[in-house]
């Protein structure tokens, strides 16, 4: 199967790659995007969630032959002109990883969440990322620096309206 792709912003024409591989390997093992990962094969940990058109999906059972014309964006492609999406500095801020090896999906789950509702409360804060499993118990840092990126983009947003 041949399929092109959209990731990060780039295009990347794909030649004979088997018509059932999921996203996740087209991803990691063609396109060297390493960050997403592996976790469960089944879509329940969230380990691989990544964004296609901007909602959070699992990449380890989607078809990459469903995604031509779609944009994806992977972990890789949160961060903007060398800063950090505002989720990632809240991240490191909050001292969130313990292994890490769960912390892509869960930022890009939680980035969803922010662009669909910049102001969620807490309960709407673990709602939203309850499907994302994280091995070592990290859930309290996680909410904690989710809570502290809705502040941080309430804040640029306020800034920039009173600039312009």
């Amino acid at each position: 199967m041949d399929v092109e792709l959209t990731v990060n912003g780039a295009t990347h024409r794909l030649t004979d790659l088997p018509d059932d591989i999921p996203l996740l390997w087209v991803l990691r093992d063609s396109l060297g995007l390493v960050g997403t990962k592996y976790g469960c094969g089944g879509g329940y940990c969230g380990a691989c969630t990544v964004h296609v058109d901007d909602q959070p999906v699992r990449s380890c059972s989607l078809p990459a032959a469903a995604l031509t014309g779609r944009k994806i964006t992977t972990i890789e492609g949160l961060a903007t002109d060398d800063e950090l999406h505002p989720l990632q500095a809240a991240w490191i801020a909050q001292d969130v990883p313990q292994c890490g090896y769960c912390q892509a999906g869960q930022i890009m789950n939680a980035a969803a969440l922010l662009a669909n509702n910049p102001s969620p409360s807490s309960d709407q804060i673990e709602s939203a990322m309850a499907g994302n499993l994280c091995r070592c118990g990290c859930y309290v840092r996680i909410k904690s620096a989710i809570a502290q990126a809705a502040e941080q983009l309430a804040y640029d947003a306020t800034a920039e309206e009173v600039l312009s």
